[in-house]
């Protein structure tokens, strides 16, 4: 069998000839036969590729799709096989997801119907790629043409040009919300696995509209139900907060304006030791996945900034075995993770999430052509995201802690775990599925 040598050029000696690279020998001079490329008149062009529609190392989750285009959806790899799944399973988290639920989201009409066009038999996963599509349906592409023409104030319109110099008009393209059912009906699947296998419940709620911030004492987080969260359109649990911040945003909606918001979200029965030491801290991986949902601008884990006011005295968890003889804490100011590592207590962060950039208020911008106009933004958009925010941040975490938990079967269930230290992953084996084989 013959074999190939590859070797190295560095052009522009100063003879102008081709030299060969510093593996070759002085010696081992190229011979008459050999046929050197011509040297190109002018430099090859790079061409980078984008990438960062793809998260997860072993539970992959790829979205596609643009907001005013044919459809969105997304592609899941590292499913594992003979997982229960249909359609059912992720409409229940997509219907909290779509628009047009109340007077407090945008009005585009959408039934955001997925369909699995792949990875499923016999309502089984197969462990091959699962494919979910979610055509679009209530297009409006024309309320686009002004922005076609002029950049919003604070929305990607700008740095998406800047970065490709091409972009989706109608609705934001990529950067539009609407990309956000893929991660939702994925988000969907992880959270089946982790409630099957470990028995880890994922909820959200809204803690915050504009001003009117809920009290934290005012939510048991033990206790918490989605029927309670589900309970009101702004999907806070409190009925008296509820009803504060409904009022907040209506009050911005007829004037055409938005605001910001924070949403809360636990994590309960979440199996110790998932994440790792360093740089893939497991709050360090939800920081990302979160803040990767539009409108996102802030991310607060356990204390977060208020732990800044306390002494160590005050702010350390102390340990202490209760009934069942486990090692718990009296407190959780550290949010469930210590050392970038779940300690089994409930895992609780907040994500702050902006107002709204599409208006339908006069603000002043720059066009295209780079000369300064106005811009009175149409189209149909939320006067506040977070109560739709609320499963797409579920979602994440989801997909964070499903992919940390097929990490730690990887690494550290191989061999016979300690059990004077280490606990099984199966918190809740009886609770597990039996699948027919």
């Amino acid at each position: 069998m013959a074999s190939s040598i590859s070797t190295k050029l560095f052009l522009g000696a100063p003879d102008g000839s081709a030299r060969l690279g510093s593996l070759q020998s002085p010696q081992m001079l190229p011979s008459p036969g050999l046929k050197l490329p011509a040297r190109r008149s002018q430099s090859r062009r790079l061409e980078i590729q984008a990438a960062g529609s793809t998260y997860g190392t072993y539970f992959r989750v790829t979205t596609f799709g643009e907001s005013h285009g044919g459809g969105v959806g997304c592609v899941i790899d590292g499913c594992p096989p003979r997982l229960p799944l249909s359609e059912a399973d992720m409409q229940v988290d997509l219907d909290r997801r779509r628009p047009g639920q109340s007077r407090i989201t945008t009005p585009r009409k959408e039934t955001d119907t997925c369909k699995i066009a792949s990875g499923v038999a016999d309502g089984l996963t197969t462990g091959s790629p699962i494919k979910v599509e979610v055509p679009n349906t209530d297009q409006r592409g024309h309320d686009y043409s002004e922005m076609s023409l002029a950049y919003r104030p604070s929305h990607a319109d700008a740095t998406y040009d800047f970065k490709y110099g091409v972009r989706s008009i109608q609705g934001g393209g990529r950067s539009s919300a609407r990309e956000t059912i893929g991660r939702v009906a994925a988000g969907a699947v992880a959270k089946k696995i982790l409630k099957q296998y470990a028995g880890t419940e994922i909820l959200a709620y809204v803690s915050q509209v504009h001003s009117v911030v809920l009290p934290e004492n005012l939510v048991d987080h033990e206790s918490l139900t989605l029927d309670q969260i589900e309970s009101n359109i702004v999907r806070c649990p409190n009925p008296e907060y509820a009803e504060k911040m409904i009022a907040a945003i209506d009050a911005v909606r007829v004037k055409g304006d938005s605001v910001g918001g924070v949403v809360t979200c636990i994590a309960r029965n979440v199996p110790r030791g998932l994440g790792s030491p360093v740089f893939d801290k497991l709050e360090a991986e939800l920081a990302k996945a979160a803040l990767s949902l539009p409108a996102t601008k802030g991310f607060e884990f356990g204390s977060g900034f208020a732990g800044t006011f306390m002494t160590g005295s005050v702010h350390n968890d102390v340990f202490y075995m209760d009934e069942h003889g486990r090692i718990r804490t009296k407190t959780n100011r550290s949010g469930g993770i210590q050392g970038g590592i779940s300690n089994g207590e409930i895992i609780n962060m907040r994500i702050a999430f902006k107002p709204t950039s599409t208006i339908s208020r006069k603000q002043n911008t720059v066009s295209r052509d780079k000369n300064d106009t106005e811009l009175i933004a149409r189209g149909r958009h939320d006067p506040c995201v977070v109560p739709r925010a609320v499963p797409m941040v579920e979602a994440m975490v989801a997909l964070v802690l499903v992919d940390q938990l097929m990490a730690q079967y990887a690494q550290c269930m191989l061999f016979p775990i300690n059990p004077a230290l280490q606990e099984p992953l199966e918190q809740r084996k009886s609770e597990q599925a039996q699948i027919p084989l």
